[in-house]
């Protein structure tokens, strides 16, 4: 069974005693983002691995057992990184594993994009240990056109194999050729080399012209290049980006509506809930404890409806975008058009990458700015994240609240995100010290969605929202229901009344949500579903859950990541942000009003 480890986390050496369980070996399986390489350590341990089409998934490493000709070793899927230079996070995890000294390691190259994997390699041959090329994606390429017997006399000794991690193609031939290089070869470093000073770009380049024999290797790449320079390209790049944008809102809106209308709410209300509501009512309990089971914050009726009626349809058509989006390879394109943009803000196209993850969940986007160069992108890109990036959870819960009521009102709420991020991004890039330095951004081939694993990805993700998303909110609402019966919501809604009715011009009662919020973010935007709000107050409320501030995991996650200094000060600027925010658009919308 696999485990998790955080390795830059961790003080102890991870060499072989480490895996007991999984034998006397370790082996490294390494490579650049975006070339198939979890989807190839799912393959070879057998572990439900999501594979990413693009840079920043695979900060943490995960180690998983796997058998080589008879041999049961530790396979340990290292970050993606495109050098060896120590520049970020990513590149400091993967030389510290290197130097761990491993029994061997697996260096996985795109069949399609040659020169960059074995730059990457050929830094990691310095170490002295034994080494495999698995040349992945060799089904996308003309038979053939990748002569693997010049490319091994190039590289001195280290087997080469084609394979499909997809299909599945030649990993028994990558098993035996790993099991030979263990049983025959052991590591022969005894010092760290050096690095700074080794340019692998022209030995890679000569060894990529020898192996292609003056081919490209894919008989589409002129026409993959040509919708490459397209979609990074101002024209038609940024129109092509708000089709695509456009159609990923409309999927998820429609898709989760369709879903929750026609199906989840009829099953739920007009059969669940009644009979639930008759069983209890039934039982000779205390008017409290029926009331915190079935009451106005009642955790039978509540508890259900909202995490799995309101907000699970938007998370599943979320994902299935999000999917498609991903494994066809347009999100580093998407990255690379804003690329101009970003950097205004003093982040970087590469940015686009954790903060398109934070419209999913900002907990893998806060882990995913370890790879950008510069811990002031890091800052950035966590502050915008915690700020003004609804993650979609909160994403289901405005849908629920405010699409059936004015899709552009719907929309007005994420024009002011996208304004405040803009805003908060210039500010921060003026305010914040350091540099931003630029980061190479590898452009996957253009492929076609694979289904299965798509569907896998959905699956996984589903999975994860109900331990980490259904379930808190469940025992967030399960605490409401009996705080109010307990008479202490009303106290805090009293004590907060000036601040929540007089500024925010919003019902006493709005005052449990922003309790409930600290908990899960899309628990301040629920309630206000059972609230009688006007326009104006629909917006109002919007906006502060909007800006308001992340949930608790957020805020460990903040903590450990840039310390507990960081996640103070976010703490402190969300929530001021979210009052203030709120109280500009109830004032001057009274003002407008009036």
């Amino acid at each position: 069974m696999g485990r998790r480890h955080s390795c830059h986390r961790c003080n102890q050496s991870c060499g072989p005693g480490t895996a007991a369980s999984a034998g006397n070996h370790r082996v490294l399986l390494m490579g650049m983002p975006n070339v198939g390489k979890s989807v190839l350590f799912g393959k070879l341990t057998g572990l439900n691995v999501a594979a990413a089409n693009f840079a920043g998934t695979t900060v943490e490493y995960t180690a998983g057992t796997a058998t080589f000709g008879g041999q049961h070793c530790e396979l340990q899927d290292v970050p993606g990184t495109y050098s060896l230079q120590a520049g970020n996070q990513a590149e400091q995890v993967a030389v510290q594993m290197l130097n761990d000294t491993p029994d061997a390691v697996i260096v996985v190259l795109d069949a399609l994009n040659l020169e960059a994997g074995l730059a990457l390699l050929l830094q990691i041959q310095r170490f002295g240990i034994p080494t495999i090329a698995a040349v992945n994606r060799i089904d996308l390429v003309d038979p053939d056109t990748i002569n693997l017997e010049h490319l091994e006399r190039h590289l001195h000794g280290i087997r080469c194999v084609a394979v499909s991690a997809v299909s599945g193609q030649g990993l028994a031939t990558l098993r035996q050729v790993t099991a030979e290089q263990l049983t025959y070869n052991a590591p022969s470093r005894n010092k760290e080399p050096e690095l700074e000073d080794f340019d692998p770009w022209p030995a890679a380049e000569a060894a990529a012209a020898d192996a292609l024999g003056g081919s490209d290797g894919h008989s589409h790449t002129s026409v993959r290049r040509t919708w490459d320079h397209r979609l990074v390209a101002p024209m038609p790049g940024i129109p092509i980006a708000l089709a695509v944008m456009a159609a990923v809102f409309t999927v998820v809106i429609g898709a989760g509506m369709g879903f929750r209308r026609f199906v989840l709410l009829p099953l739920l209300r007009g059969a669940l809930f009644p009979a639930i509501t008759t069983w209890i009512s039934a039982l000779p309990l205390p008017d409290a404890a029926t009331a915190i089971l079935i009451g106005d914050y009642g955790v039978l009726i509540k508890g259900i409806e909202w995490p799995f009626a309101l907000v699970f349809p938007y998370v599943i058509s979320f994902y299935a975008a999000f999917a498609l989006l991903e494994d066809s390879g347009y999100l580093p394109r998407l990255a690379a058009l804003l690329d101009g943009i970003f950097r205004r803000l003093g982040i970087g196209g590469s940015s686009v990458i954790p903060l398109l993850l934070g419209y999913g969940c900002g907990i893998p986007a806060i882990m995913a700015t370890r790879a950008l160069p510069s811990r002031k992108q890091r800052l950035i890109v966590t502050w915008l994240v915690c700020l003004s990036v609804p993650c979609v959870s909160q994403t289901g819960a405005f849908i629920a609240l405010l699409a059936e009521y004015s899709l552009g009102l719907l929309g007005l709420v994420f024009l002011i995100s996208i304004a405040v991020m803009i805003t908060a991004g210039l500010l921060l890039d003026s305010l914040l010290p350091g540099a931003s330095p630029g980061i190479v951004l590898e452009l996957p081939p253009l492929l076609p969605p694979n289904g299965r694993i798509i569907g896998k990805k959905i699956w996984m993700r589903a999975h994860s929202y109900l331990y980490d998303g259904a379930a808190p909110m469940i025992v967030a609402i399960l605490a409401a229901a009996v705080l109010y019966e307990l008479g202490i919501l009303y106290w805090i809604g009293t004590a907060m009344e000036p601040l929540v009715t007089r500024l925010l011009l919003l019902p006493s009662e709005a005052s449990v949500p922003l309790l409930m919020g600290i908990v899960r973010r899309e628990l301040t935007v629920l309630p206000l579903l059972d609230m009688q709000l006007s326009t104006i107050q629909l917006l109002t409320g919007s906006v502060v859950a909007l800006l308001y501030i992340p949930c608790i995991a957020m805020v460990v996650t903040v903590a450990r990541e840039l310390g507990i200094k960081i996640a103070i000060a976010v703490l402190a600027g969300t929530t001021l942000t979210a009052f203030a925010g709120g109280t500009v658009v109830a004032q001057l919308g009274g003002i407008l009003l009036h």
